[in-house]
């Protein structure tokens, strides 16, 4: 069974040739990182417009680089939600005209069903039951999964997802897009016992919060780098966190120096607060759940931290910890191939009204 997988649900244009939901024959991505960078983030426009110019040459791609032809396709699986509806829009219209003009079948899949599966196109590969943590720019939530089409939400974010504070944290302190990588980076130089940031561990739950942590930062800047008068309500995206000015205090150009002890303890210390937290509440899970397998996906999970940390607990706690490898673990094709080929099998075919969605939940 070959599917031909297509994603477009953020800023990655990606499509990828799979066979059996298990061997990856073609996966292209085409990134869109050096557009949206100089914004500080992501700008739906203009990744709805890049993916317009990249969807056909990048499914092109996918088919001659796996020697595969449309008449060879058991079937197209496109993500449809959630994501950037207007990204969506780009992927679903191409894949509907596509199966429509060839007569191929479609199938609609969700993008954390997708992230989900992607540990089951390598080896070793988790039995059911187990838990899945998605961490990514636009998620972070715990399920069971018990088979396929059979999940059950046991927590998710209430604010900000983890690696929306990675980015956000990152313009504050004025290093850039994407955040992710960035403050790994610098973490790596800085000690990540130096500030005591927040951790929301909610009691009695299984749900996460990290604009508290985002604002902490924040907050520690503003007292200890001495930053001139900022409005005193935390803005959605974040105001421009330092300006040059003898206030006594550290100027932009200082703190962005990679050598600054500063900025390397600020970005070590945030990033143990966001791996502290993801960790016990899996680690609570495990427990409460009485179940010893771990996935761990999405575009966080290729931090090298929360890998070597959830691998750590797994030891502790006698549990398996399947971990894609980076490039799986953000945005691709591959795995919305890999979680079509089970719809395709279940008989799940989508019809040609099919719509995509900006926000929907895993049922």
């Amino acid at each position: 069974m070959l599917v031909l997988g297509i994603d477009t649900s953020c800023d990655d244009t990606s499509a990828s040739i799979v066979e059996n939901a298990t061997r990856i024959i073609s996966n292209i991505i085409s990134n869109q990182t050096d557009i949206h960078k100089k914004y500080g983030g992501i700008v739906p426009e203009l990744a709805s417009r890049r993916h317009i110019e990249m969807i056909l040459p990048v499914v092109d791609e996918a088919l001659k680089t796996a020697s595969v032809k449309f008449d060879e396709l058991s079937g197209v699986a496109v993500c449809h939600g959630p994501g950037l509806i207007g990204s969506l829009l780009v992927g679903c219209s191409f894949a509907k005209a596509l199966c429509y003009s060839k007569k191929i079948p479609l199938v609609a899949v969700n993008h954390l069903e997708g992230h989900i599966f992607s540990t089951f196109l390598e080896e070793p590969r988790p039995s059911f039951p187990f838990l899945a943590l998605i961490v990514s720019g636009g998620h972070t939530c715990l399920y069971r999964v018990d088979d396929f089409g059979r999940y059950r939400e046991l927590g998710r974010t209430r604010d900000d997802a983890a690696g929306e504070a990675y980015d956000k944290v990152s313009k504050l302190l004025g290093l850039g897009y994407p955040g992710g990588p960035i403050i790994e980076n610098y973490a790596r130089e800085g000690n990540p016992k130096a500030i005591d940031f927040p951790r929301a561990y909610l009691p009695e739950s299984f749900d996460f919060s990290f604009s508290g942590l985002k604002t902490a930062v924040l907050n520690f800047l503003k007292k200890e780098v001495k930053l001139q008068a900022m409005e005193s309500q935390y803005i959605n995206p974040p105001l421009p966190p330092f300006t040059k000015g003898g206030h006594g205090g550290i100027t932009n150009s200082e703190l962005r120096t990679p050598n600054s002890k500063l900025l390397n303890d600020i970005a070590a210390s945030f990033q143990k607060s966001i791996v502290d937290v993801l960790v016990r509440k899996t680690e609570w899970a495990i427990k409460k759940e009485h179940i010893r397998r771990v996935v761990l996906s999405g575009g966080v999970a290729a931090n090298s931290e929360l890998r070597k940390r959830m691998k750590e607990m797994g030891d502790e706690r006698e549990a398996e910890i399947f971990i894609p490898s980076v490039l799986l673990c953000t945005d691709n094709a591959a795995m919305i191939a890999a979680a079509g080929y089970h719809h395709l099998k279940a008989g799940n075919i989508a019809g040609l009204d099919l719509n995509p969605k900006a926000y929907m939940p895993l049922l």
